[in-house]
């Protein structure tokens, strides 16, 4: 893509380590992306071999694999999908009640019960004004918190689908887990802020209003990720430093004494190092390990949780990606203009407002790991290192949030790994089970579900449980009221930018940047250039220069009014020649009358220009500032 930028000449925008440790087998080499290569050593050598003592090495082997597999759906393709009225954001099942619970980014979410067959809608609620920045569950599956972006958290009782109560929040939150053990009597909910890096903890039954306790000094910079080991009754939590934290939700807060001593003996800086903080973290079942999915080096990874230390890395980056298709080294060859469309997905989820919708699941025996690629939804045994299944390769969405369900036995009873494998047909009959793997879709109103049903029909698969909001796009346009505003904050890392809009003069400029600003577009994204006595450039997702697309997905038209670039603090469209704005714009710090109808007016700093001036005055390299300066989010008055 052209790069969209302004000049001044002219202007443009073990606990299984231990195995490992005692084991003969080989490290079978990874390929990269998920897949792994052929272990050369298992090969017959061809002619005669000296003579040795060393044993021949043998390729490592889960026991009971295939009864694993057995127990994840077997249908390769999804057999039902079901809508929400606007895109899905997160998906939860709820360990021992049984619930599939949906919400989407209009703040409302559904409550689904699992039946012998299937799901059986229950309820729904539209529990937030506005987009739903994190969902989570409580160990026994009895309780669910929502926060949204209205600065509220929403408690509900799954089993009895209610709501609960409402806590009131003074900013906006960014990440929520509850951290209390399965039964305790006091639960307990962790919240961290969009800006700020303290985390809060509160009455997780609503009966406060302020939090029991303030946790000050556990991290530095605003909390991106966090997730509750209830073997080890810690708390993990990631910020956007990359920095990766262990803390007790009781007594001091502190690092538990039953994980590692020193953080340097582990892999934990692996994130800061590579400048790739994770934005989701995943504990499994058994408590031994824990895996992310960390942006923007895109890649997952599996820990040993007591240790630290770094079992699994698996990359999905574009580039990685992209190389492995035209070396043909994928463990699936896509044609080259599929690849193409699928490429063009990839680089849309880096978008910083769906990066903390991707996560990585664990299967129930903690052996395997599932998460969305451009290959489709890959299922990796962690202890051979192989992609044992891939779900939905050839279905036509890209999918970003999992859940698994894989169904408890209807007749309850002491079964053994050993009896389950066996082949007596009435305990495989009372142990039989209905797993069901659910995912979204990026860019989808609908959530998938693959299942054991082999017989699939694709014309009456997509269930139409919700009404479209429009029958096509020529009457959303027409339907839907322009969005707009008179005034906006820009919210950034080193304070805040108040800002007039002039929709009168640029109602298209002012609408793309109004309904970019709601729908967190502009979040988390960087100033990534500045140029001294000129101008401050933002708005691009990825971060340098060639990125961002306008609110209808195509450029649109340059607008000219009697605005004019004849004072500083104006803010202004950035584009790559005429009539190519996208999403990327500019705030200049001096008279710019060059400027004036080669870029777009549509709005005037009114107050915090001491921030612009801040911003402007940072060191860069190659116009590019050295310390990323960021858009926390944007405000629309």
């Amino acid at each position: 893509m052209e790069r969209k930028e302004v000049v001044e000449r002219s202007p443009g925008k073990r606990s299984r380590s231990d195995f490992e440790k005692d084991s003969t087998s080989a490290q079978v080499p990874t390929n990269g992306h998920g897949g792994v290569s052929e272990d050369l050593s298992s090969e017959d050598d061809i002619g005669p071999a000296l003579p040795t003592s060393v044993p021949k090495k043998k390729r490592r082997k889960l026991p009971h694999e295939k009864l694993y597999i057995n127990a994840l759906p077997s249908s390769q393709r999804y057999s039902k999908s079901l809508m929400h009225k606007d895109q899905l954001a997160f998906i939860t099942v709820t360990p021992y009640t049984d619930f599939l619970i949906t919400s989407s980014i209009d703040g409302v979410i559904k409550f689904w019960k699992k039946v012998a067959v299937g799901i059986e809608a229950v309820k729904e609620f539209k529990a937030h004004a506005g987009e739903i920045k994190s969902v989570t569950v409580s160990q026994d599956g009895r309780s669910l918190a929502t926060a949204g972006a209205d600065k509220t958290i929403k408690l509900f009782d799954v089993v009895n689908f209610d709501l609960l109560a409402i806590i009131q929040l003074e900013a906006v939150p960014k990440a929520i887990c509850y951290v209390h053990k399965r039964g305790a009597s006091l639960p307990l909910l962790a919240v961290s802020e969009e800006i700020g890096h303290t985390i809060y903890i509160y009455d997780g039954r609503g009966e406060s209003q302020n939090p029991i306790y303030t946790l000050l000094n556990i991290h530095r910079s605003p909390v991106t990720a966090m997730a509750y080991n209830n073997e080890f009754d810690c708390v993990l939590s990631a910020d956007e430093s990359g920095m990766m934290e262990y803390w007790r939700p009781s007594g001091n807060y502190e690092k538990p004494e039953n994980v590692w001593q020193y953080k340097s003996s582990t892999d934990l800086f692996d994130f800061k190092k590579s400048k790739s903080p994770a934005a989701s973290i995943v504990i499994s079942p058994a408590g031994t390990q824990f895996a992310t999915f960390s942006f923007p080096d895109r890649r997952v990874r599996v820990f040993d949780f007591a240790s630290g230390k770094l079992y699994r890395s698996y990359d999905e980056s574009i580039a990685t990606i992209t190389d492995m298709q035209q070396a043909g080294t994928s463990f699936q060859k896509l044609e080259d203009v599929e690849f193409g469309r699928r490429l063009a997905v990839e680089r849309e989820i880096e978008n910083p407002a769906l990066q903390n919708k991707i996560n990585v699941i664990f299967d129930e025996s903690s052996n395997f790991i599932m998460y969305g690629s451009i290959l489709g939804i890959k299922v990796i045994n962690t202890l051979t290192n192989r992609v044992v299944r891939v779900f939905g390769k050839d279905e036509p969405f890209r999918s970003l949030n999992l859940a698994l369900y894989q169904g408890q036995p209807q007749k309850k009873g002491v079964v053994t790994v050993s009896m389950a494998a066996s082949a007596n047909p009435l305990l495989q009959e009372a142990e039989e089970r209905d797993p069901m793997l659910v995912t979204t879709g990026s860019g989808k109103v609908r959530f998938y579900m693959f299942t054991n049903e082999t017989e699939i029909s694709k014309s009456t698969r997509d269930i139409q449980n919700e009404k479209p909001k429009h029958l096509n796009a020529q009457q959303a346009l027409e339907a839907k009221p322009a969005e707009s505003g008179s005034a906006a904050i820009i919210h950034t890392t080193y304070g805040d930018i108040h800002i007039r809009l002039f929709p009168d003069a640029a109602p298209r400029a002012v609408e793309n940047f109004v309904t970019h600003s709601k729908n967190g577009y502009y979040n988390n994204t960087k100033f990534h250039r500045v140029i001294r006595k000129f101008m401050i450039q933002c708005g691009d997702p990825l971060g340098d220069g060639t990125g961002g697309e306008s609110i209808w997905g195509k450029e649109f038209e340059d607008e000219f009014s009697t605005l004019r670039h004849d004072k500083p603090y104006t803010v202004s469209m950035a584009n790559a020649g005429s009539n190519t704005n996208g999403s990327q714009f500019f705030i200049t710090t001096e008279k710019t009358p060059w400027l004036d109808n080669k870029h777009t007016i549509f709005a005037r700093c009114h107050k915090g220009m001491d921030v612009v001036h801040k911003i402007e005055n940072v060191k860069v390299y190659k116009e590019k500032p050295v310390d990323d300066i960021k858009i926390v989010n944007i405000d629309v008055l």
